[in-house]
């Protein structure tokens, strides 16, 4: 049986709060590391590289495809974003539990080398609030709120086949769902059966 660690993998189109949900579900969950992603857009105020993405060029993005480095990648409005190959099976070989959030794109070929993933797909409760929270963020112009609103259209065929899908209406809800899911597949029987052996070996021994 393998020790591998648990990984959850997040997807939303733009602007459902996805990012958001993953900072807050850290929280409740120390032992839950959340896998950094590459990327050749610039930073939005009050991002920090290497905490909310390692901000590289395109050439140094480039670089990485080139040799391998990345599990996934895939460029979405116009820049590109991966998640570092190594650093993940790493955190995965050593049992932990980390969390990705990615795009239907990066989530696919995850699929391909990690199968065991959990997926969840994060949903808008409508498209006039999707519309309306892309605007609040201010940081995109009116063309490309546009541009990302007819991306979702199209991202939202990956959704069927996801694992779970939660609907970000209510923030706290949504936060408590996500929880949930966690704490759900952390107990499956697969994940826990080492140490239920491991009880039942040492009560025999006693």
């Amino acid at each position: 049986m393998s020790n591998e660690g648990l990984l959850v993998i997040i997807s939303a189109p733009s602007g459902v709060g996805k990012t958001s949900l993953c900072k807050e579900v850290l929280k409740f969950f120390p032992d839950l590391r959340h896998s950094v992603s590459y990327t050749t857009r610039a930073p939005r105020p009050g991002e920090k590289d290497g905490l909310d993405y390692q901000f590289v060029s395109e050439e140094k993005f480039q670089e990485m495809i080139d040799g391998g480095m990345f599990a996934e990648w895939a460029e979405i409005h116009g820049n590109r974003y991966g998640t570092a190959a190594n650093a993940l099976k790493e955190y995965l070989r050593s049992g932990n539990e980390v969390i990705l959030d990615l795009d239907g794109q990066g989530a696919r070929q995850i699929r391909e080398e990690f199968p065991n993933s959990i997926y969840v797909y994060i949903l808008p409760p409508s498209w006039k609030e999707l519309e309306k929270r892309l605007r609040s963020r201010r940081t995109d112009s009116n063309e490309d709120i546009k541009r990302r609103l007819e991306n979702a259209k199209e991202e939202l065929q990956y959704a069927e086949h996801y694992d779970y899908i939660v609907i970000n209406d209510a923030f706290n809800v949504a936060v408590s769902t996500l929880r949930s899911i966690i704490v759900a597949e952390k107990c499956r029987r697969k994940r826990v059966l080492k140490q239920v052996e491991a009880l039942f070996n040492l009560s025999h021994a006693g």
